[in-house]
């Protein structure tokens, strides 16, 4: 049975305008305020947070993906693979084991935690129960939670954007990312009101007005007023 699926989180432990050594959340969680704005909960990678700063998830590790599963029965509380990695202990936690071939295609498990292994074959266990049995044919792909270590929005695309800081998060330490409603944004080129924006190829943390890129750079919400070039500005955030 599941032990991780809850609402929104209500009342936050950690407030808005901090950072903080200590966990106080689920990374990922997500808070509203009553004005239509959104939070999500996310942990600073190797480089501090800039306030008004586009950010994106880590870069993915390939050697964790197109990993051979073990034999699991449906019920097993952990998966495993025959694969050899290296990883520092707990560095999926709150991530996710995505199985990528069949038998089991198309689940994805939450990852609990697991140990430290070097040029090992790696067991990770899970907050959910296997639900479709697996085989050596299965193959698994092991994903980082997406706000785990996040680092500022690079002009090349090695992850996703997943939010906007509000406040100078320190290195490894944990605070909130707007994604969605009005938020204060750096902005690349001269923002046109209303007009969608994109994340920017040209200048990192930033967003960009649309452009015949708009589908590879993929929408990050639309231009609340009109923001002049290398300035901050009221951006209306749409991010997952």
């Amino acid at each position: 049975m599941s032990n991780f699926l809850s609402g929104a989180v209500s009342v936050a432990a950690q407030s808005l305008h901090s950072s903080s050594a200590d966990q106080m959340h689920k990374l990922g969680e997500i808070i509203f305020a009553n004005d239509g704005r959104a939070f999500r909960y996310a942990e600073a990678g190797a480089d501090a947070l800039v306030a008004g700063n586009l950010q994106s998830s880590q870069a993915q590790d390939t050697d964790t993906q197109n990993m051979t599963s073990a034999v699991q029965a449906v019920g097993d509380l952990s998966i495993a693979s025959s694969t050899t990695v290296t990883v520092t202990a707990n560095e999926y936690a709150e991530g996710f084991i995505l199985v990528s071939v069949t038998p089991g295609v198309g689940k994805n498990y939450k990852i609990k935690g697991h140990i430290a292994y070097s040029s090992a074959a790696p067991t990770f266990n899970l907050d959910e129960s296997v639900v479709v049995a697996l085989t050596a044919t299965s193959r698994l792909d092991a994903l980082a939670n997406p706000y785990k270590d996040v680092v500022v929005a690079a002009t090349t695309f090695v992850s996703a954007a997943v939010g906007v800081a509000v406040h100078a998060i320190a290195i490894d330490q944990f605070g909130w990312l707007q994604v969605h409603g009005l938020a204060n944004c750096l902005v690349d080129g001269t923002g046109v009101i209303g007009e969608p924006v994109i994340r920017s190829n040209g200048v990192a943390g930033s967003v960009e007005p649309a452009t015949t890129t708009y589908t590879v750079q993929g929408n990050a919400g639309w231009a609340a007023t009109a923001i002049s070039n290398t300035e901050y500005g009221a951006i209306f955030l749409q991010l997952p």
